[in-house]
């Protein structure tokens, strides 16, 4: 339990990071900061999600492919940066941030574990 509670937290606390380095200006130190923060955030999130498996009795389901993705995209946003592709880059950070964003709302329909676990239906 403690580590669906810290990957949804942490999942959160991704999504505030993933938006205030989308909105502020880029290349700044701060931007940086942010930016390997929420780096180190998503990984959690990912990495965390391998040892979730109450959802499909203790196996690993589809949605476990989408963390190797994250890990994969992550990876190549920061290669891509440092290889000088600032747009690349962008494209795998948002499209993450947006990923990320989307999972957390379907993870709260009904009939969905953390909306049950949380009490929303």
């Amino acid at each position: 339990m403690i580590v669906i509670v810290s990957h949804l937290l942490i999942a959160v606390i991704a999504i505030g990071f993933g938006i205030k380095n989308l909105i502020s200006q880029k290349g700044t130190q701060t931007h940086k900061i942010v930016g390997w923060i929420w780096v180190l955030l998503m990984f959690y999130v990912a990495l965390s999600s391998f040892w979730i498996k109450e959802i499909n009795e203790g196996y690993y389901s589809v949605i476990h492919l989408l963390s190797i993705y994250v890990l994969v995209t992550i990876t190549l946003g920061i290669y891509f940066l440092r290889k000088g592709n600032v747009k690349l880059h962008k494209s795998f950070m948002v499209g993450n941030l947006i990923g990320l964003t989307v999972a957390g709302i379907f993870t709260l329909l009904p009939g969905r574990y953390i909306s049950q676990v949380i009490g929303l239906f």
